[in-house]
Order: C-alpha cells, then structure tokens, then sequence
C-alpha cells in the first residue's frame, strides 16, 4: 500500500446491522493506535438478504461510518437481485429465495400478507418500491464494481482469469466463484473478495476472500493493509 494509508476492506455484511456496529467500533479503536495519513474504509458488497436488518445496515453506511474515513461501496450479488426486481417484477421468486423477504420485512413490507393474500409480483413490487426511501435506491445505485489501490483489487465476487481488469464483466466481477477461486495464476494484483463464504479468511498469493459468513456464523471480518502488513479484524 501507499506510504501512510490504511485500508479496512469489510466482508459481507447481509443485513446484520449488529455485527457491522460491533466491527466499525473495533476498526476505529484500532485506527486510534496507527499512525496513519489516510484512512480509508471498503465495503465488498452484499449489504442486505437474508440477515434481519438490511434497512440497518444501510442508514450505518450512509450516515453511521467514522468521520475521519473515506468510504468506498463496491456492488454485490445481492444488491443486483434487489435491483433487478425493481426493474422487473417477475424476477420477485429468485430474489425471494435469496433472502429478499428479510429485506422486504426490514423496510417495513407486510411480507406475511403478500404471501397470504398470493398477491402478484407487481404488488409486491410495489409494496417495497414505495418503502425504500430515496436516498437508499440511490446509494444501491451508485455502488462500484471494482476498486484499484496499488498492488491490490477489491471486488465483490472475484476476476475471470485471463481477462484485462479492464475488461472485465459486471456478471463476473459480482458472481464469479470456481473459475476464480482455482485459478493459481496472478490477476496483476492482489485481489481481495467477499462472495464465497468461509469459515476463516482465505488466503492465496493471488486473492485474499473476507467472506466468514456473518449472517450464519456471527463472524463479520475485516482485512487491515498497512506497510506491507496483513492482519485481520473480526466479530
């Protein structure tokens, strides 16, 4: 890493607004003890599905992160699903099964309901489109599929091998897993990923995967990179 910067790299979070307050404070108790000129904070992707407070954890990324980071969101798999409903209706049964009703439910949606009434893929549409306040369909939105720093990469789910970073595709920077994950060849940077849960992090000369699981095993992690140091921080 540059000379004087710190960077926190966080796995995914999946609604689980809890471990997320626990880590921002850890991070910032241990930012305290480095000297540091820039301090910068990235988030993997897949904020919300599947845990119980996606909505939590958004209004913490907006508006709960420690004032002296800079803060950086890259996309996950999940966003994705979340916003392909918004677009398309019909894709209402993957997101579900993906974890969608627990977001719905965190945004104050009568998922209970909808499926007791079997209402149409639009009403629920509808139901979670007139929920979802403003300022969070934006930052869904606006979130990076990739961030350069140096000797490494951030990305959600991982690079295909042989392409330029350049060239990569939105789909296999937020989806990808085997052809990644067993490739032992270099990428041109380190790359660090969230996606392909683990029980510990997972580290390789050419990747270094964050994803502990949270929303199942409690453990929400961290990567520290400063001077050529790696270490790790986790609930």
């Amino acid at each position: 890493m540059p000379e004087g910067e710190l960077i926190y790299a966080v796995g995914d979070i999946h609604g689980r607004s809890d471990l997320l307050a626990e880590l921002l404070l850890k991070i910032e108790a241990d930012a305290a003890m480095r000297l540091a000129a820039k301090k910068r904070l990235i988030f993997l992707g897949d904020y919300v599905d599947r845990g119980p407070d996606s909505r939590g954890v958004v209004e913490i990324l907006l508006h709960g992160l420690p004032s002296d980071f800079s803060a950086h969101f890259l996309k996950g798999n999940h966003e994705a699903l979340l916003l392909g409903f918004l677009a398309d209706a019909s894709r209402l049964d993957q997101w579900r099964y993906n974890g969608g009703e627990e977001t719905m439910a965190s945004y104050g949606v009568d998922v209970g309901w909808l499926k007791e009434v079997r209402a149409a893929p639009e009403a629920w549409r509808e139901a979670f489109a007139s929920a979802l306040p403003a300022t969070h369909l934006h930052f869904l939105q606006g979130l990076d599929l990739l961030i350069p720093a140096d000797d490494y990469l951030f990305v959600h789910a991982g690079v295909r091998p042989g392409v330029p970073l350049e060239a990569q595709s939105e789909t296999d920077l937020i989806w990808i897993r085997d052809e990644f994950l067993g490739s032992t060849k270099s990428f041109g940077k380190v790359v660090v990923h969230g996606h392909t849960p683990a029980l510990e992090p997972v580290m390789r000369p050419n990747r270094i995967g964050i994803d502990t699981g949270a929303v199942f095993s409690g453990r929400l992690t961290a990567l520290r990179l400063q001077d050529g140091e790696r270490s790790f921080l986790e609930t």
